[in-house]
């Protein structure tokens, strides 16, 4: 009898156990959907995270949770093993948006879909102020400082080659901790690729025998105007001086000559120092080109604008004023240059 008695009573505490068992696992269940397909109390404007390298799901999933983003770090573990990703998620920097569930939470780190930081180089930019700039970067890991343009070409695996002109002018997307040298390669990749498309469509009859020469005449056209619109005509001015056998005679080239020089005020004597640069000594185009020419400018060396002006001068407003004869710049000379410095002038002291 107390035999019976004790077997009921255990029968009836496995029952319940039983019972306990399936309530507590269906609100397990019911839990773990909720989860799955809820978003996450992240608020605006998101949230930032650092996987490491090395750093398992374990680990990543406690962080969240500590960060408070993440109420249950097993369920992500187990939403993780039950899909085959455990040991799928990427090292980098994330940004996790409002509004994000954590299955597309576990998505985003097993793509890799990291944060795309952007870097813009500049038009007509040199290559020191493209470095200068490059170097105030905190996400891009810097392996080039002390290094002189030569080594630096060097360590990029161009050996040999000056720098100038040779980085495409665009802006750049690319996750934090991108080295400096893969930045420059890409961009080096870039201009070589799109010179050398603009290359093969370029005009008959130019008076350049390479791509690099292209690249100059395009550098020099970047910095002579900031208008789309004068890009081709100011070509078409300097591609016509090369035909002639006329000396170029433009200031950027002997600015880019004097280099640390040059106080940004061009004098008359700067245009008798003598360097590879100084077209107003030295005919055909300069040795190398003198800044970061973009797209447009490439463009425009290829394809300059038909006309019959070799010269031109600044209207003071960003344009240029072209001339097809000596005496009709002259006349432009003095009236915009020459009679508007005057008129200046005398505003300044009659105040």
């Amino acid at each position: 009898m107390a035999a019976g008695k004790l077997s009921n009573i255990v029968y009836k505490v496995s029952g319940i156990a039983i019972l306990l068992g399936s309530l507590i696992g269906g609100w397990v269940v019911m839990d773990y959907r909720q989860f799955v397909a809820n978003p996450l109390p992240i608020a605006e404007p998101g949230y930032r995270h650092v996987i490491a390298p090395g750093a398992g799901l374990k680990h990543f999933a406690d962080e969240l949770y500590r960060a408070g983003v993440m109420p249950h770090p097993l369920y992500l573990r187990w939403m993780a093993r039950f899909a085959g990703k455990s040991q799928s998620i990427k090292a980098g920097e994330y940004l996790f948006a409002p509004g994000i569930t954590p299955r597309q939470l576990l998505e985003q780190v097993v793509a890799g879909a990291v944060i795309q930081h952007p870097f813009t180089i500049v038009e007509g930019w040199t290559f020191a102020q493209l470095l200068e700039t490059l170097r105030q970067q905190d996400v891009i890991a810097q392996t080039l400082n002390g290094l002189n343009e030569d080594q630096i070409m060097e360590r990029l695996g161009y050996a040999g080659q000056h720098p100038e002109g040779l980085f495409l002018p665009d802006t750049y997307h690319f996750p934090r901790g991108t080295s400096d040298v893969a930045f420059l390669q890409r961009a080096y990749q870039a201009q070589a690729a799109r010179l050398a498309e603009e290359w093969e469509r370029r005009d008959p009859g130019l008076p350049y025998q390479t791509p690099y020469q292209a690249l100059i005449m395009a550098s020099i056209v970047e910095k002579e105007t900031a208008l789309p619109e004068e890009r081709a005509e100011i070509a078409g001015v300097f591609v016509r001086r090369l035909a002639r056998g006329m000396r170029l005679q433009t200031d950027p080239t002997v600015i880019y000559g004097l280099g640390d020089r040059f106080d940004g005020n061009l004098r008359r004597r700067d245009l008798a120092t003598d360097s590879p640069y100084n077209t107003y000594m030295h005919a055909g185009l300069p040795p190398t080109p003198i800044a970061l020419p973009g797209l447009a400018s490439i463009h425009a060396a290829l394809h300059p604008a038909p006309g019959d002006a070799v010269y031109f001068v600044s209207r003071g407003d960003g344009s240029h004023q072209f001339s097809a004869t000596l005496a009709a710049h002259n006349q432009a000379v003095r009236r915009y240059q020459i009679d508007t410095h005057h008129r200046s002038t005398a505003k300044s002291a009659g105040k």
